[in-house]
């Protein structure tokens, strides 16, 4: 029987943060072990004890600034995606992907949406982990003696699951990693916002969402240099990773 996954809810509201653990919780939902922290101090001292699969935060907490608070999480715990459920400004969701967000969640939300997105979270890192497990568990490969070049300066290392630019390592979450993988290796291919919604979240209605628009952004400022390769936006058909020529090992 596989483990439900588990959740930690950072929420200072009751009424809201009851709605969510019970909404969370359902078997006819999503079907989550949701943990509740009333605040930052809280949210660690769970931290301390176990490692949710999800972090669901509000960025108004009584004894931290939530975008702060952001910024903690990926030195505390990087290895647990987050997303973002709160009140905000458009600067404030913008700094929140930019802080390594899986997603932003506007309130007032509606159930089904925030179940949506959060299944789709789940369902994405545990695509990621199974990789993960899959090649640490593979036998050992001879090295190739020279590894083939496809995009300049950019390596792709998918055995370390890990991209250098100018040997340089890039600081990518799991699904900025994925998403660019997934470019690489279809250079120059204009690929639609559906594939990528398919090929990286699995879920085809993603395609509607601003939220391939954030992550693409994100990357973009991440590849930045002479001689890296450009993600280019395509009005109306999608997107197109543009020369240099990325060494994948």
């Amino acid at each position: 029987m596989v483990d439900a996954p588990t959740i930690l809810l950072v929420e200072d509201d009751p009424a809201v943060a009851a709605a969510m653990v019970r909404a969370l919780s359902s078997p006819t939902g999503s079907n989550c072990a949701v943990w509740h922290a009333e605040s930052a101090a809280d949210a660690r001292a769970v931290l301390r004890q176990s490692r949710p699969d999800l972090i669901i935060l509000d960025l108004t907490l009584p004894d931290v600034d939530g975008l702060v608070f952001c910024t903690q999480l990926r030195i505390e715990a990087p290895e647990v995606p987050f997303m973002v459920c709160s009140e905000a400004t458009t600067a404030e969701k913008v700094l929140a992907f930019k802080l390594g967000a899986e997603d932003v969640v506007a309130k007032p939300f509606e159930i089904a949406e925030l179940e949506v997105r959060v299944e789709a979270i789940l369902r994405r890192h545990a695509r990621v982990e199974a990789m993960q497990r899959a090649v640490e568990a593979a036998p050992p490969l001879r090295a190739p003696t020279a590894a083939p070049s496809h995009l300049g300066r950019l390596r792709v290392d998918l055995a370390r699951w890990r991209v250098t630019l100018d040997d340089r390592p890039l600081e990518l979450t799991p699904t900025e990693f994925q998403l660019l993988v997934f470019m690489t290796r279809r250079p120059g291919e204009i690929i639609s916002r559906e594939e990528l919604a398919r090929g990286v979240w699995g879920n085809e209605t993603m395609s509607r969402s601003r939220t391939i628009d954030a992550y693409v952004r994100r990357i973009s400022a991440k590849l930045s240099g002479s001689g890296a390769p450009r993600i280019l936006s395509i009005r109306g058909m999608g997107y197109q990773l543009a020369m240099p020529l990325v060494t994948a090992a």
